[in-house]
């Protein structure tokens, strides 16, 4: 039988993150890992995005045509000035270029705005209508003389840049050899209209995004909560006690419209609840009836061991002289009856814990039951160094004196027999906080990392090196967590080369005037 050790710093962080990421806590998962987002957030990120690239798409798109329509109404407005502009020109090379220039903006239904040139002789003259005022461009113009100069005569529109003036919209018209008339129409209207409208679209398109995310948030939250019914209703079972006795799983989700995902969802989970409900009931009925006919197999075995062990000793009292093989074969019986005897009675134990059975309570002075189980381990162990520490008061829990003493009886029982001769066991008894502590110590060899998660199952046993011994029937340390868990109190361990350590904390009691613990029965 061995005893097993504390896990690996590496194996203990990582079970740690896993529980807390289970039970969402945020604050035990390590800071440097981003949490998971949620299926609302996922879908509210998705709905936004959706509505971000929509009306993107439709606003470039309706900006563009708009800006597209108004640029093509510019341009008819043009070729209109221009045919004013044309009609009106003279034959020939105008004698005064200015002052046909001013003739082009004179004539009626010419726009404000309008920039009138004349080119000829490599030669460009040209005027503007400003606030009704046609105004000259003299040299200081020359950006804007220039721009005009470079304008095709093609008979089409054609964006330029007359800096002062801003963006026009240009055409130009050969009417004779080597003379061209220039029209040009401001942008600056179209140009505003289009912001105007860039900026409404985005305005309009963020408030209804707004709008459809806080009414998505109100859809998608009520279409979520069967999901969180689910996850409540899952949270609920968790805590549940399932590891023993009769299950009754009631917890179920309303299953909604079965045509639906989380109404299939909905009736995929409670099917599994009654699932798990039936088989954890067959498992406890199974294991019942394993536990009652242990606990029947082992009642019945006591008589017929008993009955060996008997007729066995009857055999040795018998007159005579017996052959020394007969001697040694009834040496070989009586020690198997008694060995046998103790697993039946340590199985029996085990059953009657297993089915709930209450125990005895009453005032049992644990440093004084200690006391007497060290005594009788410095006998059965003289080569092992035992040493005791309890308080003078004593320490009082409420229990079964019997099982109790067996609990103290297999655990340094466990220390004689798994560690090598010379080990040093300690012992000690201490109270604090309500509660009781058992400390078996010893600086043997320890618990192999690979024996440390099965140490308190049933027929556990360790390695050669810590059970050098016959005897041991794997069923010690398993009636020490039993007994302990059956008293309110719990077992601890820790192993690492050259120190094991068991801890058993029980709850305190109060001293009492039952029956001397001495009287109490020791059996199982």
């Amino acid at each position: 039988m061995t005893k097993p050790g504390e896990p690996g710093h590496a194996a203990a962080a990582r079970a740690a993150r896993e529980a807390a990421v289970r039970e969402g806590d945020a604050a035990a998962v390590d800071a440097g890992s981003r949490a998971p987002w949620t299926l609302r957030r996922r879908l509210l990120v998705l709905i936004a995005a959706l509505l971000i690239a929509v009306s993107a798409a439709i606003g470039v798109v309706g900006v563009l045509l708009f800006h597209a329509s108004s640029v093509g109404r510019l341009d008819a407005s043009l070729g209109a000035a221009s045919d004013r502009a044309t009609a009106v020109a003279p034959s020939g090379a105008p004698a005064d270029p200015l002052q046909t220039v001013r003739q082009f903006l004179g004539v009626p239904g010419q726009p404000n705005g309008t920039l009138a040139g004349l080119r000829y002789d490599g030669r460009t003259v040209a005027a503007v209508i400003d606030n009704g005022v046609i105004v000259d461009l003299g040299t200081e113009s020359r950006a804007a003389l220039a721009a005009l100069a470079d304008v095709a005569a093609d008979r089409r529109p054609h964006t330029i840049t007359a800096r002062g003036y801003g963006e026009y919209r240009a055409l130009a018209v050969q009417t004779d050899p080597g003379v061209t008339v220039i029209l040009a129409l401001p942008l600056a209207d179209v140009a505003a209209q289009t912001r105007q409208l860039a900026v409404t679209v985005a305005v309009v398109a963020l408030g209804g995004v707004v709008v459809a995310l806080v009414a998505g948030s109100l859809i998608v939250r009520r279409a979520l909560e069967p999901l969180e019914r689910v996850t409540a209703t899952a949270q609920a079972v968790s805590e549940l006690p399932l590891d023993r006795g009769d299950v009754d799983l009631d917890e179920r989700v309303p299953t909604g419209d079965p045509r639906t995902e989380v109404g299939r969802l909905g009736t995929a989970f409670n099917r599994m609840l009654g699932h798990v409900s039936t088989a954890l009931n067959a498992r406890e009925r199974s294991e019942r009836q394993v536990r009652r006919f242990v606990a029947d197999a082992s009642h019945e075995l006591r008589t017929p061991l008993a009955s060996i062990r008997g007729y066995s000793e009857l055999m040795r009292l018998h007159g005579g002289e017996l052959p020394e093989d007969v001697r040694r074969a009834l040496g070989r019986i009586e020690s198997e009856s008694v060995r046998m005897t103790t697993l039946v009675e340590e199985l029996l134990l085990l059953a009657r814990l297993d089915e709930g059975r209450e125990l005895e309570r009453r005032p049992v002075d644990l440093g004084a039951l200690v006391a007497d189980a060290v005594g009788d381990a410095q006998v059965s162990g003289p080569d092992h160094d035992w040493s005791l520490e309890a308080p003078e008061e004593g320490v009082h829990v409420s229990g079964d004196d019997g099982r109790l003493r067996q609990l103290v009886a297999n655990l340094l029982a466990n220390a004689r027999l798994h560690t090598p001769e010379g080990t040093r066991v300690r012992v000690s008894v201490t109270a604090d906080a309500g509660e009781a502590r058992l400390v078996v110590a010893d600086d043997g060899p320890g618990i192999p990392a690979e024996l440390r998660d099965t140490l308190f199952e049933r027929f556990a046993r360790g390695d050669s090196s810590r059970s050098r011994r016959a005897g041991s029937t794997g069923l010690g340390l398993s009636i020490v967590r039993a007994v302990a868990e059956g008293h309110g109190g719990r077992v601890e361990v820790d192993s690492e080369p050259g120190s094991t350590v068991f801890t058993v904390v029980l709850p305190l009691g109060e001293a009492g005037d039952g029956r001397d613990a001495g009287d109490a029965p020791a059996g199982a």
